[in-house]
């Protein structure tokens, strides 16, 4: 495992960071044994960074079990999220952190961040309900080692974020795709500039990069002279930048984590070539090319009030794109059916007021409605359920 140091305290933190937000499901419920044999195989392997937050479903009291039940919490950092939106006032922080440390079974954070600012404002808004107070109390009690932020706005709202407090750490969207969008390459360089590590999050653009490419996109993967996988690539790119400190990954298969943690033994900073770069510049092209809708899948949108499975609908839509043929409709059918269709959006765009990628998601469903939601295939659907589950 390689590792790289953050500047502002000298932590050496390994390159390959463990998502939390998608542990292993069993019946509709984290896989409780296999998701603590995958994380402890992480650790056994040299990761050290665990990323979780407080709207993630289950993952801060699964980690804090498992990190307490085979005592290695100390041989880890944390890195938890307070959500911008819920944090209202100081009694309210307060309320939630004691409620994170309480999940996590453990007296402190390492690493601990704002969920989702956006704009400079959120920032502003924070400051004046008391985050300031809070974070400075907690760090003399040493509840707080180091504070950051996670980031879904553009660059000029990440720059005046970065410019407006002493941060230790920031949490941005990166990838080869999206090299531009968001706070993207100049961002990146600019808050490493101010001495900020940088962790990378979505490098594989929530699986898109590895199950998502297009036809020729994997040929260009394929018929390179250097064999490996579209995950590893992607990951490699990001690693390419040495202003990248941790790349995040949702690893939540063990062929995934066995992958992930091999590449993170030998990735270097600038090591990428020239080839291997207007490769991945190519595979690039023909993604853009064919991509509907720039969602990543986080699901931030959701719940919807109306029940549209909103990540569903998207990716739905953009498979079609790439992929064409029958079969993305058909699965769009299978997997909505009757009571999370795009049709049943009513356009109240509580979606778009979560959405960290500012997508107009009430008009995209319309199209994704006007794309794949036709009567014959519902009709279809339903004929092909009933002899499945009969």
């Amino acid at each position: 495992m390689k590792y790289r140091k953050i500047e502002k305290n000298g932590d050496e933190l390994s390159i390959l960071g463990y998502g939390c937000m998608r542990y292993p499901t069993k019946n509709g419920f984290i896989d409780y044994k296999r998701t603590e044999k995958q994380i402890m195989t992480a650790i056994d392997k040299g990761v050290n960074y665990f990323d979780t937050a407080y709207l993630y479903p289950g993952s801060e009291e699964t980690l804090g079990k498992i990190l307490k039940n085979n005592n290695v919490r100390e041989k880890v950092k944390i890195a938890d999220k307070m959500p911008a939106l819920t944090a209202r006032n100081r009694e309210k922080m307060d309320e939630i952190f004691e409620k994170q440390l309480e999940r996590l079974k453990t007296d402190y954070i390492d690493y601990y961040m704002i969920h989702n600012l956006i704009k400079f404002e959120d920032w502003e808004r924070l400051k004046k309900n008391g985050i300031l107070g809070f974070v400075e109390e907690e760090k003399k009690k040493g509840r707080i080692i180091n504070f950051g932020f996670s980031f879904h706005g553009n660059l000029h709202n990440f720059k005046k974020i970065i410019d407006g407090y002493d941060w230790e750490f920031t949490l941005i969207q990166y990838n080869y795709i999206d090299e531009n969008y968001q706070a993207g390459t100049e961002g990146l360089e600019y808050a490493s500039s101010k001495n900020v590590g940088v962790i990378i999050m979505e490098p594989l653009r929530g699986g898109m990069l590895v199950d998502k490419l297009p036809k020729d996109g994997k040929k260009q993967i394929e018929n390179f002279n250097i064999k490996r996988s579209p995950g590893e690539w992607a990951l490699r790119w990001v690693w390419n930048h040495p202003d990248v400190k941790v790349v995040l990954s949702g690893m939540n298969k063990e062929e995934h984590i066995e992958e992930n943690i091999k590449a993170a033994s030998d990735a270097l900073p600038n090591s990428l070539s020239n080839p291997e770069k207007e490769m991945l510049e190519k595979v690039k092209e023909e993604f853009k090319s064919k991509i509907k809708i720039e969602c990543t899948n986080c699901a931030y949108c959701m719940p919807c009030p109306h029940g549209v499975d909103i990540p569903t609908c998207f990716s739905s839509y953009n498979d079609k794109s790439i992929f064409g043929g029958f079969k993305p409709l058909a699965m769009y059918v299978f997997a909505t059916g009757d009571k999370s269709g795009a049709f049943k959006c009513t356009g109240c765009g509580a979606c778009e007021k979560k959405c960290p990628q500012e997508i107009a998601i009430v008009e995209e469903l319309k199209n994704v409605s006007k794309s794949l939601d036709h009567w014959y295939f519902r009709i279809i659907g339903k004929i092909v359920k009933s002899v499945m589950y009969r």
